[in-house]
């Protein structure tokens, strides 16, 4: 692994990057309650946003859209952002006032569709365009949701990691089809395979990298329901 560049930016702990869909560009939250884009071939921030009132626990870029981006904090909001206007940020509602949203995740083919998970282990699907039925949430976890990710399916399955040590996959109905609690502490992180579309991996503050599988059988029911 090679250092290409480093700045200080930021005034307290970077809790997220993400990279937008174009790849030379980078969003990225913090404890200090900002959110920055940085521009990945210059080394350069190029937009620096306060819109959230208290730490930016999670920043997702959208797959399919390089001005979009999305955000939350502990200030209980979930942001959509869009570059491309001189008043980027827009509150979305999730319909869970009593918790602060931790995670967010862009469904990976549909710029409507997100997912979220809260503090108190809620996973939730969310459709942007849709404003009636639009939210389905279920209590996936028993501790803080840490890390959401969705599979590449176009029926994709939903990964999600907690700091109840579980480390789980729904569907999109949010049905559970696979749960582990192989990690001895909080799960910190989950990535799909980019070259199998049935494994995936989870770090934990055990010191762990562990890889699942979820089996095919189980992907496949879920696509087709």
């Amino acid at each position: 692994m090679m250092n290409k560049f480093c700045k200080y930016e930021h005034d307290d702990i970077v809790t997220k990057v993400s990279v937008l869909s174009g790849k030379t560009h980078a969003v990225s939250g913090s404890l200090d309650c900002s959110v920055k884009v940085w521009d990945l071939e210059q080394h350069t921030v190029v937009n620096s946003y306060r819109a959230h009132s208290r730490s930016v626990t999670y920043v997702a870029s959208c797959p399919s859209n390089e001005s979009l981006f999305l955000s939350c904090g502990q200030d209980r909001r979930v942001l959509l952002w869009d570059r491309r206007n001189s008043k980027p940020a827009f509150r979305i509602e999730i319909g869970v006032s009593c918790c602060s949203p931790t995670a967010v995740t862009w469904h990976p083919q549909k710029e409507d569709i997100i997912a979220f998970g809260t503090e108190d282990g809620i996973v939730g699907i969310k459709n942007l365009q849709n404003e009636t039925d639009s939210i389905q949430t279920s209590k996936v976890h028993t501790r803080a949701v840490s890390g959401l990710e969705f599979s590449s399916h176009s029926t994709p399955l939903l990964a999600s990691v907690s700091e109840d040590c579980t480390v789980a996959v729904v569907d999109m109905d949010l049905s559970k089809v696979f749960q582990d609690q192989s990690h001895k502490d909080f799960v910190r992180s989950v990535s799909w395979s980019p070259l199998n579309s049935a494994v995936i991996s989870t770090a934990g503050w055990d010191h762990q990298v562990l890889h699942h599988t979820i089996s095919k059988e189980t992907a496949l029911n879920a696509a087709e329901d």
